[in-house]
């Protein structure tokens, strides 16, 4: 039993030995002008094609284009053979495609004779560490502090989390952070099929396993193992099949709790891309009810680019999923931001704020929508309002002011024009004859709009005082003057002929002439 034991140890040795001394291999690697690019932490990703274009992929900037003559087809193809005597593998027409893995760096190589333009390679890098921070996230506007809080109190609650998201939009990193934020006591395993979460090497100290899918262990296999493995979390870097989805499934059925992303184009759509990936034909209602009851949370993140911050990867969505009293599958949106910026909350269902009060969290203290003072609203409109009257009060005073070169006075600066001189027409619209002395009663004036002073009438049919001694304090309406002028002089002078197109029904006869008032009108004004 001991030597079957020591046995055992030595073949464990061994591979961590052959694990170190790849990894030491691969470090030794020439990457000529590329380690430039490979060492920049703000790098994720480098892209080699067409015969000498190099495309960058930076947290900052997103993708852009660099020239650096010294990386060429030669230079390529150097890397691509020294990956290739590590691994134990050629790479030729016969193997014209090639998948290298170090302990930090994703390699992939496709031969010239199947890229027609020159070979074509990929790096992507995994470095072992977690480049989100709390203070970053905020400031760089990923996500907002009570959008933060929240996930990390659904993380300790023990919350089902799937990331969803296009290819590089920091899916992985995402999960990665929020797996940070787990008890240390947790155990953790990871599965996946292609190195990328390192959180064995980023936390030594926790009990991790990273377990790894090959053509012999299959997503299958390596489920079966990792729950005898007793673990309280189960990250899976990525669900892209039929065997993923159904680990996913019989993994959090079975009470473990998971960490994993999917390709999606919202939160609110995993359930069913997760069933797209299905090969078998599953009834869809059974499925969907188990995956809206076992998963709490659906988290949406994207990479865009933004006219004032350029580059940039923030949280757009966080969906609740959960099964109501009549077993029906539901959903609800907890956060959504629009790409203006905009920014929707929800409060979670009573469905997850029971779950996380049995896993000792309490979100009733944490509401993440706030109540709406509905008094306070009518006052801000009615104080809007009466900004807008002013507004256009303004408006109309300013209008004036351009129309009339000066500003409009206050209504009680306001004063009467200055009467211009003139005679007193009604002597005018008077008969020769009517004209008496001052003792006799004088006729009634016409009817005008406003009163207007009239001169006393003379004593003698002589005529008043000079015309700029007998003037009126304002002038007469204009109606009433073209009227009494609107005479027929072809009728012969002292003949009585009344006018009707004269409102004021005056007869009309002779008239004084207004220059000379002591002599008779020859019939023209």
């Amino acid at each position: 039993m001991e030597q079957e034991i020591n046995a055992y140890n030595v073949e464990v040795k061994q591979d961590l030995t052959n694990t170190d001394i790849n990894d030491n291999l691969f470090s030794n690697i020439d990457f000529g002008p590329l380690k430039q690019y490979l060492d920049d932490d703000n790098i994720t990703d480098i892209s080699y094609s067409n015969n000498g274009q190099v495309w960058l992929k930076s947290l900052d900037k997103g993708v852009y284009r660099v020239d650096n003559p010294g990386i060429d087809n030669d230079l390529m193809e150097k890397i691509a053979f020294q990956c290739a005597n590590i691994m134990g593998k050629v790479f030729n027409m016969a193997s014209p495609f090639l998948d290298s893995e170090s302990a930090e760096l994703r390699m992939n190589f496709v031969h010239d004779s199947i890229a027609r333009n020159g070979i074509a390679a990929v790096f992507r890098k995994t470095p072992a560490k977690i480049r989100l921070k709390k203070d970053k996230l905020i400031k760089e506007k990923y996500i907002t502090n009570g959008i933060h809080d929240f996930l990390i109190k659904c993380v300790r609650g023990h919350c089902n989390i799937i990331v969803a998201g296009e290819t590089g939009s920091g899916k992985t990193e995402l999960v990665k952070y929020l797996a940070s934020h787990t008890a240390e006591n947790e155990k953790m395993i990871t599965i996946e099929d292609t190195l990328e979460l390192h959180l064995d090497r980023i936390f030594p100290h926790r009990d991790i396993v990273a377990m790894k899918t090959n053509n012999v262990a299959s997503y299958s296999d390596v489920l079966v193992t990792c729950m005898r493995q007793n673990p309280k979390w189960i990250l899976l870097s990525e669900v892209r099949s039929a065997e993923a989805v159904t680990a996913v499934r019989n993994s959090i059925s079975s009470g473990h709790n998971i960490l994993s992303t999917i390709h999606a184009d919202k939160a609110q759509s995993i359930p069913h891309r997760m069933y797209s990936l299905l090969e078998s034909n599953i009834d869809v209602e059974q499925f969907m009810t188990t995956i809206y009851r076992y998963v709490q949370l659906g988290l949406y993140v994207r990479a865009r680019y933004d006219k004032e911050r350029g580059f940039m990867r923030e949280l757009a969505e966080v969906t609740e999923f959960y099964v109501d009293e009549n077993n029906k599958p539901k959903y609800n949106v907890i956060y959504h931001k629009n790409v203006d910026g905009t920014e929707t909350t929800n409060d979670p269902s009573k469905y997850l704020i029971e779950y996380l009060a049995n896993q000792g969290v309490d979100l009733n203290d944490d509401s993440l929508v706030q109540e709406i003072d509905y008094d306070a609203l009518d006052d801000l409109a009615k104080a809007d309002k009466q900004l807008e009257i002013e507004k256009q009060e303004k408006k109309k005073e300013q209008a004036y002011y351009e129309n009339f070169g000066e500003e409009p006075a206050e209504e009680e600066e306001v004063k009467a024009p200055k009467a211009e001189p003139q005679i007193d027409l009604t002597l005018l619209n008077k008969p020769k004859e009517d004209v008496k002395p001052a003792t006799q009663v004088a006729p009634k004036p016409p009817v005008a709009p406003k009163p207007t002073p009239t001169v006393a009438p003379v004593a003698t049919p002589v005529a008043p005082a000079p015309v700029e001694n007998k003037v009126a304090a304002t002038p007469a309406p204009q109606e009433t003057v073209d009227n009494m002028y609107n005479y027929d002089y072809s009728q012969t002078s002292g003949e009585n002929t009344q006018v009707t197109s004269n409102p004021l029904d005056i007869e009309k006869t002779q008239y004084l002439d207004p220059v000379n008032l002591n002599a008779e009108s020859n019939g023209t004004v």
